[in-house]
């Protein structure tokens, strides 16, 4: 997470004033970058927190986990120093701070909160920082992955030094033109100001503070209690644009030549193409330019989308089978219970007891709002990609050796999403489009269709969560955890070609799961002897990670059983939690919440209060939530929908050291609190005969305007650390954790599957699988409430 010392002036924490050396490089204006390697990029490690007075000691204290000491944002971080000299700030005449992000804008916020960076090191007003999206650069290696809530942590410092930098090398020229001392210069608001009162803009030094030869220059930060812009509550940058409709997305490209393009995919997981039997009839339909076999499909190109929809619907394919054309639910199911790992500490009669649970959860659609899109222009020499994408250069790679050109012949742009969970980790249709183009001989458009995204797409992997945990005399002896999963697709590797392809690896792939589940799981209490492992199977699924790997159901069935655990020991489950946590932040995150949820009122019969708590990237994040489980609410008649119980409060305290923007924090964590809310109750795919059932957003049960609490409250701790933490996923986890909890104390019924509603009645009649997508509908007023 960062440093835990002091600032050096405040005696609070912060980053101090350490020294660091930048680059100024060589360039027509002023164009700056951080230093390369350890010395610049590398936040000194959260240290563990000494035990503060009052500090509870109950427990049988545990080793620390992996993660507790060195976890995957560590990894990703470290793995992005050598590169960061290569995220650099350009300082243009007009007085505006460009600076590329070599990462994936979709919706988490971080142009906003990397523009916040550089106004607060550069002393620029935000309105003249502006952020683009940096096109796959091979040579940034780990550092353009955008993943594991880790962009801000391991850009935090090399965007701070290389503003820092920008601002020194102003402040130099101005002292020159001025002829004043550069001790009796100050910035501010993009002005540079003598103390005889003469002022320069940054857009008139500019040039002149140029460099024509790259330099290396030391610089020093900004102390942390001087801080204006970072830890202040900012609104999204690109707000204006969203809510006018003037917001590009990858959807809304308009690339010259490029026509829609869709494909007929097969009624099963992964099928194949046996023939087409209409290609011809196909392609003398309105408007229909282009179709051709691809490996995922059938492709089709036209003029406009309708177009595309009426061609996939009219084609007549034989397919061959899927990967998973007999699975289903309870085959799944069976497969995961014979693969878990065994519990090896036995309960032991008339000294010890035990909770011994196990829960299912079942598998999840990871289809974000946008639907899956790319534009692709290949031709016999090279190929333009544009797409929004977390891993561009692997994606550039691997696009690369498929089309049989060199890298450097292929240029993938990377432009902002209308969403992605994890989704766009992967490259599915910038592969795609970049094939369809490259069959057609034609720019093609692709977009898939919805019902696409929902079967043929990614997924997050049905697993199963066996949970023993024995105790005797008031401690908790032992914990131990067996999580198994459908194979989690980690393809993607860490962004480039070598670690996409070791997880490919036959004996690889388990290998790379079992590190990136060792680097993100933790049990934050003191509960003696303690392990959690992995065992994954079947990999016919296209499964991918959905904000979080695995520590929503992780954490979910531990937090269960932590309830369990109480009442077998009759103490209140806040108070239970509160004796046996190993960190006095996360003490403080829980307190916050009971203190503001009113933790233990009374409540009606039917309704109840859960919480809940969740580490994760030296972070910590508590939920207090209440559900009501009263027929009159459980048995609501919405058309067309599943109600079924409402979270009717939820309160959060998060702490991720350094919040950069709380105001965009707090948004993190009201989408986290909604998808932990579907997770619980409401929202999976139903498996059968390889086909997913779900086929849009009417029959995937989403968290709806009708289940959202009316009563929310996000609390962002003061800064605990001098450094930002992670925080675009583990709100998931606490929120999915405190639910269930709470469904369990209002029903008296302890869940065990997840989400709860899985086992009963579709409530919907399932869209064909021939033709593959459903007519484009035409009755929206109708359904609209």
């Amino acid at each position: 997470m960062g440093d835990q010392g002091t600032d050096g002036r405040s005696g609070k924490p912060g980053v101090g004033r350490r020294t660091f050396l930048g680059y100024v490089l060589a360039a027509s204006t002023l164009t700056v970058a951080a230093q390369f390697g350890e010395g610049v990029a590398a936040p000194q490690r959260a240290s563990a927190a000494a035990p503060e007075s009052g500090l509870p000691e109950a427990g049988i204290p545990s080793l620390p986990e992996p993660s507790e000491i060195y976890d995957l944002n560590d990894m990703l971080t470290d793995a992005a120093l050598p590169t960061a000299n290569l995220i650099s700030i350009q300082l243009g005449t007009d007085g505006t701070a460009t600076l590329a992000l070599p990462r994936a804008e979709v919706g988490q916020g971080i142009t906003t909160s990397s523009a916040m960076i550089v106004a607060e090191e550069l002393d620029i007003p935000l309105s003249q920082v502006r952020i683009t999206l940096a096109d796959a650069r091979p040579e940034l290696l780990f550092n353009q992955l955008t993943g594991g809530s880790n962009t801000t942590i391991s850009t935090f410092t090399p965007i701070r030094v290389a503003a820092a930098l920008a601002r020194g090398q102003l402040l130099k020229a101005a002292a020159e033109l001025l002829s004043e001392p550069i001790d009796t210069l100050t910035t501010g608001l993009g002005v540079v100001t003598s103390a005889t009162g003469a002022t320069m803009t940054y857009g008139q030094l500019a040039t002149a503070a140029a460099a024509v030869s790259t330099t290396a220059v030391s610089v020093t930060l900004k102390d942390a209690k001087d801080f204006s812009v970072v830890g202040t509550s900012q609104g999204r940058i690109d707000a204006l644009d969203a809510v006018t409709g003037r917001k590009q997305f990858a959807m809304d490209l308009q690339v010259d030549g490029a026509l829609p393009s869709m494909v007929c995919r097969p009624p099963t997981i992964n099928g194949t193409v046996v023939s087409v039997q209409n290609q011809a009839a196909v392609l003398a339909m309105p408007g229909i330019t282009d179709v051709a076999v691809v490996s995922t499909g059938v492709a089709v190109r036209g003029a406009t989308f309708g177009q595309c929809i009426d061609a996939v619907r009219a084609l007549q394919v034989t397919w061959g089978p899927g990967t998973e054309d007999h699975s289903s639910d309870d085959t799944v199911l069976a497969e995961l219970k014979a693969a878990e790992l065994p519990l090896v500490v036995p309960p032991l009669p008339l000294l010890t007891e035990a909770v011994d649970e196990r829960f299912t959860f079942h598998f999840a659609s990871n289809s974000a709002l946008e639907p899956n899109c790319a534009v692709a222009d290949v031709r016999a020499d090279s190929a333009e990609i544009w797409a929004s994408l977390k891993s561009p250069i692997v994606a550039q790679e691997a696009i690369a050796a498929e089309l049989g050109l060199p890298v450097s012949a292929v240029t993938v742009h990377v432009v902002q999403g209308g969403g992605s969970f994890g989704r766009k980790l992967f490259f599915d249709a910038a592969r795609e489009a970049a094939e369809i183009s490259k069959a057609m001989g034609k720019p093609v458009r692709l977009m898939w269709h919805r019902t696409d995204d929902f079967r043929q797409g990614r997924s997050h992997p049905m697993s199963t969560s066996r949970v023993r945990a024995t105790y005797s005399l008031g401690e908790v002896i032992s914990y131990e955890q067996r999580h198994t999963s459908v194979a989690t697709d980690f393809s993607h590797g860490l962004g480039e070609i070598i670690t996409a392809l070791v997880a490919k690896l036959p004996v690889g792939d388990i290998g790379f799961s079992e590190t990136i589940f060792e680097l993100t799981q933790q049990t934050p209490y003191n509960f003696g002897v303690t392990t959690q492992l992995l065992s994954e199977v079947d990999k016919g699924f296209n499964t991918g990670s959905m904000r979080n790997i695995y520590s929503p159901n992780v954490r979910c069935a531990q937090e269960l059983v932590v309830d369990k655990l109480a009442a077998a020991m009759n103490q209140d489950p806040y108070r239970f939690r509160r004796s046996f946590l190993k960190d006095p932040r996360a003490i403080a995150v829980l307190d916050k919440v009971a203190e503001q949820g009113d933790w233990g009122r009374t409540m009606a019969p039917g309704t109840a209060q859960g919480i809940a708590l969740h580490a994760e990237y030296h972070g910590f994040v508590a939920m207090l939530v209440e559900i009501d489980c009263t027929p009159a609410t459980v048995d609501r008649k919405i058309p067309d929908a599943y109600t079924g119980p409402r979270v009717t409060k939820a309160v959060c305290a998060v702490d991720v050291g350094l919040a950069v923007n709380p105001l965009g924090l707090k948004a993190q964590m009201m989408g986290g609190i909604m998808d932990g809310i579907a997770l619980t109750l409401s929202s999976s795919l139903h498996l059968q005969d390889g086909v997913f059932q779900e086929g849009s957003w009417d029959n995937y049960f989403y968290t709806r305007q009708w289940n959202v609490p009316n009563d929310l409250e996000i609390v962002v701790m003061p800064p605990t650390t001098g450094q930002p933490g992670g925080a675009g996923e583990f709100g998931v986890a606490a929120s999915m954790a405190a639910v269930a909890c709470a469904y369990a104390r209002a029903t008296g019924t302890f869940p065990t599957t997840f989400p709860i509603n899985h086992d009963q009645p579709l409530g919907f009649t399932p869209l064909p699988t021939v033709p593959p997508i459903p007519q484009s509908p035409t009755d929206g007023l109708s359904r609209a409430y």
